[in-house]
């Protein structure tokens, strides 16, 4: 196997791009066409923030945050703290950070160690806990008072429960509301990834140990990357969203993946394979939680969000027909309304000193109507069932 085709495709929970290419038998030039048809339009996924510092983690680890601080925000609104996910970047909130900041909140992003422009760490740093006390600390430099609403993405999710296992204090005092986007409370060792139980262990057994091979030789992997774009964005949009998207979410999800260095990308794994939270779920009990997921999710399946719901009495489940992994990109329209409608239910229920109670709505998502080559979503309606 050449080492091309050892390197690994990050998007979630690394899979080995030589495996899933061939086992999973998908056309490439619907992307490729795809990527030519793209001329006019575009997504600007850059932000300039109102303030940059650098929070230094427990063990020395610079981590970058950026904070946007509207003209007209409300001493007693919250603010809002975004963690993103593996292989990602903050960037993945672009279109996120914006809404929340037009509807008047201050908001906080930072990349996870080792990603984006974070310091990277001891490998033996890269664990959920450390990620737990890395937001911690973020909170404290950057938000050192007032109430919190924390949202995140798959890893980010994660890092959340991190959080509520290593400084549960903290999550009590300061955190009024949660969202948890496409991610998982453990379990994540038996995900097959859409391929089956056979092949989806094939990937498990080779992915780490490929990986490894490639980042001892990240140059020549970058040189093969090139080579092979149109695979590489073939992968990323079966992994990484349920159906087909403008091309520009493509290219910068996989410029977000490829960005972080692959010995980072193996050095998460084994943590990220032994995750289990589930005992760390209980401490967001009483903060207005939102779970929210697609059902074409195949890094981290739909049954990873029921677990947290069904640990989280009065959380609100939403689910995302038709969604894929990256809900902030693929659905922002229906990401943003739900966040915003989760800081209104977590100011009213501070008042109420009571979270809301749970219901389970379900959006029916029919896919994109082409404009200036990005594309505008058309949801077919919600249908909610009763509370319970």
């Amino acid at each position: 196997m050449s080492e091309g085709r050892k390197g690994l495709l990050g998007i979630g929970i690394g899979v080995t791009a030589a495996v899933v290419a061939t086992a999973a038998g998908f056309a490439t030039d619907r992307v490729v066409r795809a990527k030519r048809a793209e001329t006019e339009g575009g997504i600007d996924f850059t932000d300039v923030p109102d303030r940059e510092v650098v929070v230094i983690g427990d063990d020395g680890v610079p981590l970058h945050v950026e904070i946007d601080e509207p003209e007209k925000v409300q001493k007693t609104s919250p603010t809002i703290v975004f963690t993103h996910g593996y292989t990602q970047n903050l960037q993945v909130w672009a279109l996120q950070r914006r809404a929340i900041r037009d509807a008047g909140y201050r908001v906080v992003l930072w990349d996870l160690r080792g990603h984006g422009k974070s310091g990277e760490g001891d490998d033996a740093s890269y664990t959920i806990d450390q990620l737990g006390r890395d937001l911690a600390a973020v909170i404290r430099e950057a938000v050192p008072d007032g109430s919190v609403v924390l949202v995140g993405h798959s890893m980010g999710g994660m890092t959340m429960m991190g959080l509520a296992a290593q400084d549960p204090a903290l999550l009590h005092e300061r955190v009024i509301g949660a969202a948890f986007v496409s991610t998982s409370a453990g379990g994540l060792s038996s995900v097959n990834y859409g391929l089956g139980r056979q092949l989806g262990g094939i990937v498990h057994r080779l992915g780490p140990a490929a990986v490894t091979r490639a980042g001892m030789r990240q140059e020549l992997f970058d040189q093969v990357r090139v080579a092979g774009k149109d695979i590489e964005a073939a992968m990323v949009q079966r992994y990484s969203f349920g159906g087909p998207v403008p091309a520009p979410l493509v290219f910068q999800v996989a410029e977000m993946i490829f960005a972080t260095k692959l010995h980072v990308i193996g050095a998460y794994l084994p943590g990220l394979m032994a995750h289990d939270a589930t005992e760390a779920l209980s401490e967001f009990n009483g903060i207005e939680t939102l779970v929210i997921h697609g059902t074409k999710d195949r890094l981290t399946p739909l049954q990873h969000s029921e677990a947290i719901v069904d640990r989280i009495p009065g959380a609100e489940y939403v689910i995302v027909t038709g969604a894929g992994h990256i809900l902030p990109f693929e659905q922002p329209d229906v990401v943003n309304s739900e966040l915003l409608q989760l800081i209104s239910r977590a100011q009213r229920s501070i008042e109420a000193r009571r979270p809301v109670r749970r219901r389970k709505v379900v959006k029916q998502v029919t896919g994109y109507r082409r404009r200036a080559g990005v594309g505008d979503r058309q949801e077919a309606g919600a249908v909610e069932s009763e509370p319970s």
